[in-house]
Order: structure tokens, then sequence, then C-alpha cells
């Protein structure tokens, strides 16, 4: 049996539920659609050619189509990209990064490792420090992490109320909205990953002297709301993929699948871009450099 097409493997993964926002009139948001991450099965590998190396070979020729439409994409000048890498602890959004966009001129895609806020930071609205760095016309900019902790950390910590945290949410969708409206591509991925596999690659980072730097002790201790956070980022995918920013749940268990899925989806969305090179300038043409 031939393969499903990339989008209808894509759609599969993808969800754009109803959109929660202000109800009109009043104040509160709508309630969020329902969504369960334990429905998505964090081993699958629904994009691999059932070979690592045949998967691996498949990545880097996607790298080197990517950079090629980012080339194009650079110079059209008509959009902006922002890619949300979102999961949890060792999920890999590093690993993302460096094997999808490792072809890509550090000139248009940048990438940006959120951390605790500054104090400074704090002192704006929680959207003020993301806002700064959306990207520009032509640019694509990858986020480790992003404003959703702002809808995670301070819910698992029950820092914030029901509430304010549905107020969040319906801010990030406006938020979204309005980058889309003004030209931004938005892709929102999340790296599922399973609680054994996490386990795994902790236990990889200590037995390793030359990965101790990206262990914390207070890993272990966020892993002890493992089914707390999976219930917070369940409930946030829910409250925030809309049909302008969709969620794509990426099963993560493996890296090399993750890659590959991931990889596959900057292609599409940039090949339904219909991007085009600037008109030529016809005053050039006759000129002759001597």
């Amino acid at each position: 049996m031939a393969k499903r097409k990339d989008s209808a493997r894509l759609a599969d993964y993808r969800f754009a539920g109803a959109p929660i926002a202000r109800a009109a009139g009043t104040k509160a948001p709508r309630a969020p659609s329902p969504f369960d991450l334990g429905r998505v099965d964090a081993r699958a590998k629904p994009f691999s050619l059932g070979d690592k190396s045949e998967d691996k070979a498949a990545i880097d020729a996607l790298a080197v189509e990517i950079d090629r439409l980012q080339d194009l994409f650079y110079a059209d000048r008509r959009f902006k990209m922002l890619v949300v890498l979102q999961g949890t602890d060792t999920s890999g959004k590093d690993g993302t990064i460096r094997a999808v966009f490792n072809r890509t001129s550090a000139l248009g895609v940048h990438a940006i490792a959120w951390k605790v806020p500054s104090e400074q930071e704090r002192a704006h609205d929680y959207l003020w420090r993301i806002h700064k760095e959306v990207p520009a016309a032509g640019e694509i900019v990858l986020f480790n992490r992003s404003h959703f902790e702002d809808v995670i950390v301070p819910v698992v910590k029950r820092w914030i109320t029901k509430d304010e945290t549905a107020q969040r949410y319906a801010h990030i969708n406006d938020f979204e909205r309005m980058l889309v409206e003004t030209g931004t591509v938005v892709l929102k991925f999340f790296l599922h990953l399973s609680k054994e596999e996490q386990r795994l690659r902790l236990q990889e980072r200590l037995d390793d002297p030359t990965k101790h730097w990206k262990f914390a002790i207070g890993d272990l201790e966020e892993r002890k709301s493992w089914d707390s956070y999976q219930a917070t980022y369940s409930a946030a995918i829910g409250a925030t993929g809309t049909p302008w920013a969709p969620w794509t749940v990426v099963p993560a268990d493996s890296k090399t699948h993750r890659n590959l899925m991931i990889a596959t989806a900057v292609k599409q969305a940039l090949l339904g871009l219909k991007l085009c090179y600037p008109p030529g300038d016809p005053a050039l043409a006759s000129l002759k450099i001597t």
C-alpha cells in the first residue's frame, strides 16, 4: 500500500479546536476544546521509512531543501515564520534545531532559548519579552520553549488561578492571531515524550560526565509532577490550538523520527507559501562589470 501524503499524515497529529475567546459582552473566556495527550502514542513513527539510516538520509535531504526554501523566503520578504518547540525536559528541543536547521544561514534563521524571566521582564506583562523576539520580514525564528511556559509552570505550581489561566489562554490566542494577520506563519510543535523515555534520557545524562552540565537536580523534582504536567500540557493544547495557529503533536521517543516529522512539516509550510524571488530590475540587465 502506498504511503499517505505528508499533508494527510501531518493532519492526524494536528490539533486546531474551537478557539478559546472572550464571549460577547463578558470578560470570561469560553471553555477550551478538550484534548488528551494520552491519546497520542509517543513511540509512534508515522513518518519513518522503516530504516533508521534511510530516515537520517531523508532528514539531511530535507535540511538541504529547507535551506533552499529559506533563501527564497528571505528574498521574498512577504512573510515571517515563528517555529515554537515546546516539550518536557529531554524532549529534544535543542536536537531538533540542530538536525532540521543545520544547513540554513544564520543571517535568516535565529534560535532563542527562553529561561526564567529576568527582573526587568517580570516588571512587564508576560508577553512583552516574547513580542520583542518575534521574526521580522523574511526571518525564521525558532523558540526553544516559548510563551507557553506562562501557562504551564505557573499552573502546575498553582501560582495562578483557573480564571487567570483562562485569561492567559485568550491573551495568547489573540497575540498569535495578530501575528498571523500581519504576515507571520506560526508553527507550534509539542514534542511528546513518554515518561519511560525521559527516565532513560535523564539517566544517560547522569551516566556520562560530559553531559552532567545538562542535568539539574531540580529535574528529578519536576519529574515527580509528571502527571500534572501532562494534564496541563493537554489543557494548554486544547485551549490554544486554533485555526490560525494549530498545534502539531510530534511523537518524540525516537529522536530520528521527531526530526523527520518536524522537517517535513516545515518544508510543507514553506512550500505552501508559493514563494518567489522579487522581479528583476530592467535597469541592471545591460550593466557589464569591468
